[in-house]
């Protein structure tokens, strides 16, 4: 059994995370924002980096058969989704190939979609690259989050969108899209001819009765307008290794793809990355089960405890992803309020949700994957400041 309650000092080691003071950060304040984990990565992961350290020879690599082997399984096996090797473009990271797919399937001033609340580095890209942002927002009914299916048509039309980037498992709502809401995106992107950017790195956290379904899996008409994008970093904690696996089945997209990723100087993984990528794939999986099954009742911890014990804020469980969206709309705070108050009082740090849009106005993201007593503390320091509010 894997030891999940252990707390690890990660401070001093170049963290984001925990380092604080390059964020403006105090010292003791409860650290539940960016999206990495707490977990020491699987025993057969550490081995495998071990193993190639004490070669000592650092040289330029690449990733063999084994690598997508690997990978085929991995997916096949989950999401039966098999992958073949000439479909796969890898990348340092999820976020790099979604920039590299707005350089290369759009130009200057054209239109790119997303549905906010999302995580914000959509937003930046598309600005940063001079695209057109359009927003088909997210709506909020029954306390959950759906797509409006009639806006999301009309915005393309309208603006003649050229690309849609698509956050599934989305984060931050923790919404799994169902079978037939990708079969209706697929379908109307399919119409207007828009080719769909699948940020799928959340994929391998799943709650309940909300099985993940790969975009391309649809049908042989979606795939050939999807960029799929996938990595290990969420599952296993493996970010700052910086190995992710984009699956383009369209031949001509792919090649548009490469291109672009070539001409930014990139064309390898680094060693370490291909290596711990595999052995997560090939080992990792009575690891991730009981992983999961513990940030599930992290989960589980604070649905209850949120909604029972700390008034004006609720919470409903995600669907999937290891992060939670609290609505702290009912404070009556403002967005700078709000942000000064989980961090001054509540002594927390966690996402303030304006960061993913507008739409995410009077709420706050939550990372619940580490240790369970961690999260006990910052829900009593969360409570304890909230009795000081007159609600």
């Amino acid at each position: 059994m894997n030891d999940f309650d252990k707390i690890i000092d990660r401070r001093g080691t170049c963290c984001a995370k925990y380092d604080f003071a390059a964020y403006g950060k105090p010292d003791d304040i409860v650290s539940l924002w960016v999206a990495d984990m707490d977990f020491k990565a699987p025993d057969p992961v550490t081995a495998r980096i071990r193993e190639i350290a004490d070669h000592g020879i650092f040289g330029y690599g690449s990733a063999g058969d084994s690598y997508y082997e690997a990978l085929n399984g991995w997916f096949s096996r989950n999401f039966n989704f098999p992958i073949e090797k000439k479909h796969v473009i890898s990348t340092p990271g999820v976020v790099f190939a979604i920039a590299s797919a707005i350089k290369a399937f759009t130009a200057p001033g054209d239109a790119v979609m997303i549905n906010q609340p999302v995580y914000y580095p959509f937003i930046n890209l598309i600005k940063q690259n001079k695209r057109n942002l359009i927003n088909s927002p997210l709506i909020r009914k029954n306390d959950s989050y759906y797509i409006d299916f009639n806006d999301f048509e009309q915005k393309i039309i309208k603006n003649n969108v050229k690309l849609y980037i698509l956050c599934s498992p989305h984060n931050p709502v923790g919404r799994v899209w169902t079978r037939d809401e990708l079969t209706r995106i697929a379908e109307i992107c399919l119409k207007h001819n828009v080719i769909i950017v699948s940020d799928e790195i959340h994929c391998d956290f799943v709650w309940s009765s909300h099985p993940h379904t790969i975009l391309s899996s649809i049908s042989r008409e979606c795939a050939d307008i999807s960029i799929i994008c996938t990595a290990p970093s969420k599952t296993f904690n493996l970010a700052g290794l910086q190995a992710s696996n984009i699956i383009i089945q369209n031949e001509i997209l792919r090649k548009k793809f490469r291109r672009e990723v070539f001409s930014s100087g990139f064309s390898e993984l680094n060693i370490i990355g291909a290596a711990a990528c595999e052995a997560a794939y090939r080992y990792g999986e009575l690891w991730l089960a009981e992983l999961r099954a513990y940030i599930n009742d992290n989960i589980n911890f604070m649905y209850d405890f949120v909604n029972s014990e700390i008034p004006g804020i609720s919470l409903n469980k995600p669907e999937g992803t290891y992060l939670t969206w609290l609505d702290c709309r009912n404070l009556g705070l403002g967005d700078e309020e709000l942000d000064r108050f989980i961090t001054d009082k509540a002594k927390l740090w966690t996402d303030g949700g304006i960061m993913f849009g507008n739409e995410g106005s009077g709420f706050q993201r939550i990372n619940a994957a580490c240790p369970k007593s961690l999260l006990q503390r910052a829900m009593e320091q969360l409570k304890q400041a909230v009795k000081e509010i007159d609600i």
